[in-house]
């Protein structure tokens, strides 16, 4: 294979003098632009700990494309914190971010003719929008996953970004005081790095790593540990060798693959976000896939990974368990892996799976004989209220049914505000509506009202409904991608107090307790709240967007 294959269009012929000019002039000689010019998609920023490591692991990245015959390109990109912005109209941007960035990559590397990209995510929406970048260039490619962050400590107990969400709402209802908040507060987040828990970061670095986009092994390495640097290096020779097998995304990602990431959610009691995130990929890559295909898979993947939120472990546990290949292994075990699926290495995850070393004494990955659960942890509702679908995360915790009267809010603050006033009950069934993809816009994650139901004691005894998301960090029975969305016609819409709503797991179902006239009456009534128009990127986005059932993707 020609290793210039798309550069040489850019930098070789006597009419190209003028762009060689411009690239001489900093610091690129003729030597370095004879080489296979390579794009490294950096989403380095300094608004988070997610990202904020990834500058200087991107140079790390960079030598070991030019030890392997490349020429490295570091362009950056967006990136927004879902947990900063949580709770905030700041919300809004986090899932409209991740067409920007996967628009920016795709704009820059198809401009610039890159031979090959590797991308370096940190922070939610990162992670998905450079793979959807990767997957629309079809270069040979490799994602590289910055790494989680370590756990904090507080009176002798480990705690992540999650115990201070709950503290909120433990503050709230009187059950801590001002400074034990504050103690919290200081103790959660020690360093860079994504949330340590099995939020929505570490759930989509993990299924990148099984589907086969990110290199096996690599990407539960701590983002801190002194080890992350060797393996950015490692990941720089990588994209290399995948340039000289003409290895692209549309090799790796087949429906195989997208299968064996959703059991790995599945198996590890993932974010629901991966839901969203997978379709998306799915749509980038022309692969079909259905949101109940989720619940197919889940349901015959045992629950195996012990880590928060509803578990004991965070990711720097999980990596020192075995890693993402440990996982591997255990589905490959449950005859779940489609072992013969390709992944950059070269190697199969059945090979990878293989090689897997399990520590001795371990018990973050529990053995196929006693699963945490038989089943895994996503499921997919339909009824009245859901005629597309909802998301219920059912990891972590025993209830398989709620019913109770329906407490209304049309926006995430008014719920926010009634939380903090003790104004909901147990046995309510909290709506939350006009916070969809289009409707919000942006879709914003409820994790402030889950985590502060749970901070105030009301985990177990009410349950949310909402068309926003909910954060990888939530708990607790929560439908969240409930579809359409009220501004398009959705059932959620038509809602009122007292309603009576039964969330039924088993049933695989979703109802409010009228009949099909009384909900066609109410839904030709009812109008979404009047709110300030968008600013133009998310107006933009809100006309564009398509619904949580399809990915939320833009067309």
């Amino acid at each position: 294979m020609d290793l210039k294959h798309r550069s040489r269009a850019l930098t070789e012929g006597p009419e190209r003098a003028p762009a060689r000019a411009y690239l001489k002039g900093i610091g690129y000689d003729d030597d370095a632009l004879s080489k296979p010019i390579i794009g490294v998609a950096n989403t380095w920023i300094e608004t988070m700990p997610c990202n904020f490591h990834l500058r200087a692991l991107g140079a790390r990245v960079k030598e070991g494309i030019r030890e392997a015959g490349g020429t490295p390109m570091e362009l950056n990109t967006i990136a927004i914190s879902d947990g900063i912005t949580m709770g905030t109209e700041g919300m809004k941007a986090s899932l409209a971010s991740r067409e920007v960035i996967a628009d920016s990559i795709e704009l820059v590397a198809a401009a610039h003719m890159f031979d090959a990209v590797i991308a370096i995510s940190g922070c939610d929406k990162t992670i998905p929008g450079t793979v959807m970048a990767l997957c629309r260039l079809d270069v040979p490619s490799v994602m590289l996953y910055g790494g989680s962050i370590y756990p904090g400590h507080y009176n002798g107990q480990r705690i992540t970004i999650q115990e201070v969400f709950e503290a909120v709402g433990a503050h709230a209802a009187g059950r801590i005081t001002d400074e034990e908040l504050t103690a919290i507060e200081d103790a959660a987040s020690p360093g860079a790095g994504a949330c340590g828990g099995q939020f929505t970061a570490n759930t989509m670095a993990m299924a990148f790593e099984v589907l086969g986009i990110s290199p096996a092994g690599f990407s539960m390495v701590p983002a801190t540990d002194p080890h992350k640097e060797d393996v950015a290096k490692q990941a720089g020779q990588l994209v290399m060798d995948v340039l000289g097998r003409g290895q692209t995304p549309s090799d790796i990602i087949t429906r195989e693959s997208l299968e064996n990431a959703i059991a790995a959610i599945a198996c590890s009691g993932g974010s629901t976000n991966g839901v969203l995130h997978l379709l998306a990929v799915a749509h980038e890559i022309g692969i079909e896939l259905s949101i109940d295909d989720f619940d197919r898979i889940s349901e015959r993947t045992p629950l195996l990974c012990d880590l928060k939120p509803s578990g004991r472990y965070v990711a720097p546990d999980l990596y020192a368990a075995g890693g993402v290949p440990l996982v591997l292994k255990r589905l490959k075990e449950a005859g779940i892996l489609h072992a013969n699926a390709q992944t950059v290495t070269g190697k199969t995850v059945g090979q990878h799976a293989d090689e897997a070393t399990e520590t001795e004494g371990q018990d973050v990955v529990r053995p196929l004989d006693t699963p945490l659960k038989d089943t895994g942890g996503l499921v997919i509702l339909h009824g009245n209220l859901a005629p597309e679908g909802c998301v219920v995360k059912v990891a972590g915790y025993e209830r398989r049914r709620h019913t109770g009267p329906a407490r209304v809010f049309e926006s995430e603050e008014d719920a926010m505000a009634s939380v903090r006033t003790q104004g909901i009950k147990p046995g309510d069934v909290v709506v939350i509506r006009n916070e969809g993809p289009a409707g919000g816009p942006g879709m914003r994650e409820m994790l402030a009202v889950t985590a502060a139901l749970v901070g105030e004691g009301l985990g177990e005894d009410v349950a949310l409904l909402t068309d926003g998301r909910f954060s990888g960090a939530t708990r607790g029975l929560m439908a969240g991608h409930v579809a359409p969305e009220s501004v398009r016609g959705g059932p959620i819409g038509i809602v009122r107090d007292g309603d009576e709503i039964t969330l039924d797991v088993d049933a695989r179902r979703l109802d409010v307790s009228l009949s099909d006239e009384e909900i066609a009456t109410r839904a030709n009534d009812y109008r979404p709240p009047e709110r300030p128009a968008p600013a133009a990127a998310l107006a933009k986005y809100a006309r564009l967007v398509s619904s949580a059932s399809l990915g939320a993707v833009t067309r």
